[in-house]
């Protein structure tokens, strides 16, 4: 028997009982769990011949009847979803970069009994150690060579070095490069990048800055490394 075959075995049991009475004929909490599994396998990344990175940030979006019968159960389900998830990821050799995450979301133009998945290799800095997953994430994220920095107050600096949050092994990049700074949520929040005096400085938009506004679109040069500030579930 196959790893994920003993992984669908322990969650028919977990969710075996009230899960099963709850969503009889609905999305089913093992049909969540196995797409979760396909993501880890179509989205890995190599990182060397034996360790593949894999998102860790998922968003399930579902229909309102699913989504009215699920969120009820989320926390309990995921409690159940992601030691398994976890275990599926260290067989297969993957390696996650921040804590194992997954959100509901309504999906109102979807027809009851069908799902979608989001994901993202998310790398937390300074996360809140009481997240579930099931809050509320970042409005917007910084993207990194492929990883995406959750922008949430009050910010982190990024360089070189082994002093910086988020480390970019950029040669053109100073060990302690920049700060963004983070104030605020959702409308009201406020994003700025400043130089922490660089040798090679920062472009925001093409223009070379000192400090400047952030915003959804912002492309940031440091170094030979391009960064992007975007919404967390967008394909720009």
């Amino acid at each position: 028997m196959g790893v994920f075959d003993n992984l669908e075995r322990k969650l028919e049991g977990a969710v075996s009982g009230a899960f099963a009475r709850a969503f009889k004929g609905d999305v089913q909490p093992v049909e969540i769990t196995a797409r979760l599994q396909r993501e880890l396998d179509s989205e890995a990344k190599l990182l060397s011949r034996d360790r593949k990175l894999v998102p860790n940030d998922f968003t399930v979006g579902l229909s309102q009847h699913d989504y009215d019968r699920l969120t009820p159960y989320s926390r309990t389900l995921n409690a159940e979803i992601l030691p398994q998830l976890r275990e599926y990821a260290s067989n297969q050799g993957y390696i996650f970069n921040g804590p194992v995450t997954v959100a509901y979301e309504l999906a109102s133009d979807l027809p009851t009994g069908r799902f979608t998945v989001e994901s993202a290799a998310v790398a937390i800095v300074n996360a809140d150690p009481a997240s579930s997953g099931v809050l509320r994430r970042s409005n917007l994220v910084l993207e990194v060579n492929n990883i995406r920095h959750p922008l949430m107050p009050p910010g982190f600096t990024l360089g070189r070095g082994n002093d910086a949050d988020v480390r970019i092994n950029d040669p053109g990049i100073s060990r302690l490069h920049a700060r963004v700074v983070v104030q605020g949520f959702g409308d009201d929040q406020h994003i700025a990048i400043e130089d922490m005096g660089s040798t090679n400085g920062i472009l925001v938009d093409g223009q070379r800055v000192r400090n400047a506004g952030l915003h959804e679109g912002s492309r940031i040069e440091m170094g030979n490394t391009r960064l992007l500030v975007r919404s967390p579930v967008s394909d720009v």
